[in-house]
């Protein structure tokens, strides 16, 4: 289901959809970084994972973070960064959201 999430908001095979979720967040991410999407980001990871359909095997589940997975590896280094605790919009809570069926942590 995860991956279905992913493909749905637009990140696929075949590139980012125009006119999607997908498409919207990467403008927004490169607006906000001065004009480009930055490696390891929201955008970025997300249309790794939908290009390989990887979302569900790297640990971002329906039912959450996988323990001991890359995502869960992902959340604690982000954790870590930020003092404690993964910021709503950052990369682990968007990849998330998105694989939940959400809109993103924005």
């Amino acid at each position: 289901m995860s991956d279905r999430n992913v493909h749905k908001a637009g990140f696929t095979s075949s590139g980012i959809t125009g006119g999607s979720l997908a498409s919207s967040m990467m403008s927004r991410e490169a607006r906000e970084s001065g004009g480009g999407v930055h490696s390891g980001g929201p955008t970025a990871t997300l249309q790794e994972m939908g290009a390989k359909g990887s979302t569900h095997s790297s640990g971002f589940t329906s039912s959450g973070i996988s323990s001991g997975s890359r995502a869960s590896g992902m959340m604690s280094e982000e954790a870590r960064s930020h003092g404690g605790g993964t910021p709503r919009g950052g990369t682990t809570s968007t990849v998330q959201s998105i694989s939940m069926g959400g809109k993103g942590g924005r």
